[in-house]
């Protein structure tokens, strides 16, 4: 693993990123990324650099939005209990929705098992201009697809196509469409949540004993957290076969959120800030036309000024 990053909330947010982005170069193992890293923070000092990312994310949407020509694709996964929905949510604060679309996939419907497993994701891509976040994503099709053999019968795809390759063939098939995306100017994050089996389990047991979090049970995440060795082995095998400079994974430490949302936020700030995005500027016509505009504008204005006072005289005349 690279250094620990340094202490100072002021330090570059690369300083959080580097340690735990992957981008296809050299081996990859998981155990090698710990869950409970806090790379020499503390709770107080999390909170100054998420306060600052929040702000130059705000900034930067503004800017990204304007400017109409760069998208942003975040896709989110990890086990029940990661942490997603709160990251997010924590992240974007104060972020203008009218840019940013947040997408949850469920279980397929029956519509969308009539086409390839991508068909629902292509179309829920971000338009330009846009950041769209993925909570789950295509990714899941080389996951709990892989573990549970019996939804892949349920995609309906020829018998003949289903061959011992089809997980490697998936991951060429994700990785050529994110090649594509890449070279049409979408930004891709990757960002997976490494919660521990144990730091899991105690956030199962705040979900029972909370009855405000009763909702986000379900017994089918016991079912899963039983395959969790299976789960981490196909986890592996995706970050190793799918990451890519241009479409990187972030293997970010997750049982403490508060540092998860340092890492996952300096690297959403430091890749816009690699954009160079800035507000259109207007060109010389129109500066011209603006200038034309500016002097109309100013005349009404004088002009209802002259009619309110003159008007004002005539009423103190008749009062008089």
């Amino acid at each position: 693993m690279s250094k620990t990053p340094a202490r100072s909330p002021a330090a570059k947010p690369e300083a959080f990123v580097t340690p735990f982005r992957f981008d296809g170069s050299g081996k990859f193992h998981l155990k090698a990324y710990k869950t409970d890293e806090r790379g020499g923070l503390d709770k107080d000092k999390a909170e100054e650099i998420l306060e600052a990312n929040r702000k130059r994310l705000k900034d930067f949407q503004e800017k990204l939005y304007a400017q109409n020509r760069w998208s942003v694709l975040l896709i989110f996964q990890g086990m029940d209990a990661a942490g997603k929905d709160s990251t997010i949510k924590h992240i974007f604060e104060g972020v203008n929705p009218q840019g940013c679309e947040v997408h949850s996939f469920k279980q397929p419907t029956s519509q969308e098992l009539d086409h390839d497993f991508m068909w629902r994701h292509v179309i829920a891509l971000p338009a330009r201009g846009h950041i769209g976040i993925f909570n789950r994503s295509h990714y899941e099709e080389c996951l709990v697809t892989r573990l549970h053999p019996e939804l892949l019968k349920q995609e309906r795809i020829p018998p003949k196509l289903i061959t011992k390759n089809i997980w490697r063939e998936r991951f060429e098939d994700i990785s050529a469409i994110e090649r594509y995306l890449s070279r049409n100017g979408n930004v891709i994050l990757k960002f997976f949540l490494n919660i521990s089996k144990e730091e899991q389990r105690k956030r199962f047991l705040d979900r029972l004993d909370d009855p405000a979090k009763n909702w986000k049970f379900s017994m089918a995440d016991i079912t899963e957290r039983a395959l969790w060795n299976r789960y981490m082995a196909v986890y592996q095998d995706i970050v190793r076969h799918t990451s890519s400079a241009v479409a990187p994974w972030h293997v970010v430490p997750a049982d403490h959120k508060w540092f998860a949302r340092v890492v996952i936020g300096s690297a959403i700030v430091s890749a816009l800030d690699s954009l160079n995005l800035r507000f259109p500027r207007a060109d010389k016509a129109s500066l011209e036309e603006f200038k034309r505009v500016r002097k109309a504008l100013e005349q009404e204005g004088e002009g209802r000024r002259k009619k309110v006072a003159k008007a004002g005289k005539r009423v103190a005349a008749k009062g008089g």
